[in-house]
This record gives C-alpha cells, sequence and structure tokens, in this order.
C-alpha cells in the first residue's frame, strides 16, 4: 500500500497535475481572501470564504482524481495492480489518500494564509474558523472519494472529471432544488443529502456528531463500491 501511496504522490508532482492544481488552489483561494478582505476588513466573514473553497472545489477535485483509475484503465496498468500483492482495499486506499494528501495540504496552507493576518490585525472567531476547517477536510475526503469512484469506471478521463463535476455539484445543491418540488418526501431526501446542509453546522463553530458521521459514511460508502469496480474486474 505504502509503494502505491508514493508512487501516486512521486506522479502528482512528476506531471503537471500536482503543479496545475496547487497553482488553482493557491491563486483563486488569495483572490477569494483579498476580495473578503477588501469587503469586509478584520471581520471578514469565515463562511463565506469557506463557502467559496467548497465551489471551488467542483473544479480542482475532478483534477486530482480524474486519472487516478481511469487512466490505469487506459493505458493497462490496472492489470499489474490487480496482480500486485496488496489488497484491493490497499489499491483504493493507497490511491485516496494520495489524492487526499495533496487536497488536504493546499487546503492547510492556503487557509492558514487567510486565518493568520485576520488574527494579527483582528479578532476573528477562532471556533468558526477550525469548524469550518474541520468541514473542509470532510467534504474534500468525500468528495475526493467520489471522484476516485467515478474514475473506476471508465477509461476516459474527460468522463470521469464531468461525471466527477455532476454528482459534486448535486451533492453542494440538492437542497436547492427544494424550492421545485412539491413532494415532501423527496426535499426531505435532497435537503439530507446536501452538504452544504452538514456544513453549516460547523461554519457556526458547532461540532455535529451527526454530520461527521454522515461525511464518514459518505467517503466510506464511494470507497467501498471502488473496491468493488477493482473486484468486478479481477474477475471478468
Amino acid at each position: 500500500m505504502s509503494a502505491i501511496y508514493k508512487r501516486e504522490m512521486r506522479y502528482f508532482f512528476t506531471s503537471a497535475v500536482g503543479y496545475v492544481f496547487v497553482a488553482i488552489f493557491f491563486a483563486v483561494s488569495a483572490a477569494i481572501f483579498m476580495t473578503l478582505t477588501l469587503q469586509q476588513g478584520d471581520k471578514a466573514d469565515f463562511s463565506s470564504y469557506f463557502s467559496y473553497i467548497i465551489i471551488l472545489c467542483i473544479v480542482v477535485v475532478p483534477l486530482l482524481t480524474m486519472k487516478l483509475v481511469s487512466e490505469e484503465r487506459k493505458m493497462k496498468t490496472d492489470q499489474l495492480l490487480l496482480t500486485a500483492p496488496v489488497t484491493l482495499t490497499g489499491i483504493v486506499m493507497a490511491k485516496f489518500l494520495a489524492a487526499y494528501t495533496l487536497f488536504g495540504g493546499s487546503f492547510l496552507v492556503a487557509s492558514s494564509f487567510y486565518y493568520i493576518p485576520l488574527a494579527m490585525y483582528g479578532s476573528p472567531d477562532s471556533a468558526t474558523y477550525f469548524g469550518s476547517v474541520i468541514a473542509v477536510l470532510l467534504l474534500g475526503a468525500a468528495f475526493i472519494a467520489v471522484g476516485e469512484f467515478i474514475s473506476s469506471l471508465t477509461e476516459n478521463q474527460f468522463l470521469a472529471a464531468f461525471g466527477t463535476i455532476a454528482v459534486l455539484v448535486f451533492f453542494i445543491f440538492s437542497s436547492a432544488i427544494n424550492s421545485y418540488i412539491n413532494v415532501e418526501f423527496i426535499r426531505r431526501i435532497f435537503s439530507a443529502v446536501c452538504v452544504m446542509t452538514r456544513y453549516t453546522y460547523f461554519s457556526y463553530g458547532l461540532f455535529d456528531w451527526a454530520s461527521l458521521v454522515y461525511f464518514i459514511s459518505l467517503t466510506g460508502v464511494f470507497l467501498f463500491l471502488t473496491v468493488r469496480v477493482f473486484e468486478k474486474r479481477r474477475w471478468s
């Protein structure tokens, strides 16, 4: 598992993927920081910043995950992985952890650059900040698991990216569809699966166990489905 993890991390920084991801993430994060700071000064709203970062994930997460498995299938190197002395769960987890390391590291650095100046020259709400950081990290894990699953379904990287974008848009904006739906049962389902509803608790500085379980479960479900896809290919 560690060998696959190192291989994936090496790939991110021997190709353009890792550099493009970091560049986009830092550039957009800095633009959001400057815009909010100029508009709101030392009272800049953390929830606004992190909400924009979540929207940014619609673009940057597919960039990380679209090649995780689809590239292996296209180049036929997935057969080497399937015959390697490592479990299917280990393969899936190694790829997931590599992408999550890059995402989490970039996010923590970018969010620190946002918090430190405000802490030095203002009085930001630390509970709101750390709650939002935890929520975005949990949400990022779920999104990367989704991206890895979609990537495992196709050899085409662009289809994997577009599919991931579509699913992430649904999870982020599903509650917004409720105003167009008259069936109460369906509205409750859309509200329940919307990640922004779960994020809201953390953005107020509240640690919500139900939301924590939701994010962990969502991550686990998509990683489990990815393992099942690998298992099907092993025996096909």
